[in-house]
């Protein structure tokens, strides 16, 4: 408890309301007129979403589905405007109109997913569907946003925080109660090889949902690519001593997964989770990189996307990432029913 759990508690009842009211009906959620899966949490940013999204659209793109992501965007220039991020043949604009992860998205999915930045989810939907024939979407951070019905609904929780310290906004990082789990049709337990005992923390999540699926998750680090050729990924981790960067709301993460990946860091440096990239961070960077005797920079791709306007003196690698599921032949079914539905 601190100053402002009474605060908390106002807003945790405020959300436990809102929730009774799609949940008896009285506010109406709207049907896409196609498959809708929704992928979210119930703390904010971090937890590892955006690596299920890309995973939840290559399947579903495998399956013959035209496949549409629909995404706030956060941290775009006109947060209330629509915009195409990509049409599938490629990414049509930079991360300032689209939002980074949008746009981190749209390199990973050219060929498989149309991406959408809107607010309004319902009516970006609705016009998707009729400009490209979308059979399938993908709610990017939607288990709050009830006015879009979902035939399935799955929610990451971070292994090594499952419940946001324990309170709801602001004086944590709970979005809901973790009772709301109850929603859910199934968890996935992102970073599950970063703590003791997952198992553990299964249990702590199983006295909300004792009924549904839990599915364990790691990333793992395929390889790097440069800043300057996003698509182009090397296998292998072997870089030599590197100096990392992200902007992430959980950079101890990248960090960690960088080092089980068997990169040497010299050192780290955690920006603002969506920090805008100048160049005087740059020269910093590279200066830091250099006293520490670094052989070159690291980065994510979603920090990749604000740097490709930058000048780097120094080589700088992008890690490419992908989810690795506990039990994916039951994750592919889960989905595979829901399409068949």
């Amino acid at each position: 408890m601190n100053f402002l759990s009474p605060l908390g508690w106002l807003y945790g009842a405020g959300a436990r309301s809102r929730n009774a009211l799609y949940d008896r009906e009285l506010l109406g959620s709207h049907a896409l007129g196609a498959k809708t899966i929704s992928v979210g949490n119930i703390t904010t940013g971090g937890t590892g979403k955006t690596p299920l999204v890309a995973y939840i659209a290559e399947t579903l793109a495998e399956h013959g589905e035209k496949v549409c992501i629909l995404t706030r965007g956060y941290g775009r220039e006109e947060p209330k405007s629509r915009v195409v991020v990509s049409n599938w043949r490629g990414v049509l604009v930079d991360a300032l109109a689209g939002g980074d992860e949008p746009v981190e998205l749209a390199n990973k999915l050219i060929g498989k997913a149309v991406i959408v930045a809107d607010p309004n989810r319902v009516a970006a939907g609705l016009w998707a569907k009729d400009q490209y024939g979308i059979t399938a979407f993908v709610l990017d951070d939607g288990f709050q946003h009830r006015r879009v019905r979902r035939d399935l609904d799955v929610v990451c929780v971070d292994a090594t925080d499952p419940f946001g310290g324990g309170e709801i906004l602001p004086a944590g990082r709970l979005r809901e109660p973790p009772a709301s789990l109850g929603r859910a049709d199934a968890i996935v337990l992102t970073r599950a090889d970063m703590v003791d005992d997952v198992e553990a923390v299964v249990k702590r999540v199983r006295r909300y949902c004792a009924d549904r699926p839990i599915f364990n998750a790691e990333t793992k680090l395929d390889g790097f690519a440069f800043v300057s050729d996003l698509a182009e990924v090397h296998d292998g981790c072997d870089i030599g001593p590197a100096y990392a960067f992200c902007g992430l709301a959980n950079p101890e993460s990248f960090f960690a997964t960088l080092r089980k990946g068997g990169v040497e860091l010299k050192g780290v440096q955690a920006f603002r989770d969506h920090h805008l990239y100048t160049q005087a961070d740059v020269e910093k960077l590279e200066h830091e990189a250099e006293w520490a005797e670094a052989k070159c920079l690291v980065t994510t791709a979603k920090d990749a996307v604000k740097l490709a306007d930058l000048q780097f003196e120094m080589d700088c690698r992008v890690a490419a990432a992908s989810l690795e599921l506990n039990d994916p032949d039951s994750f592919h079914d889960l989905l595979l029913r829901v399409l068949s539905a």
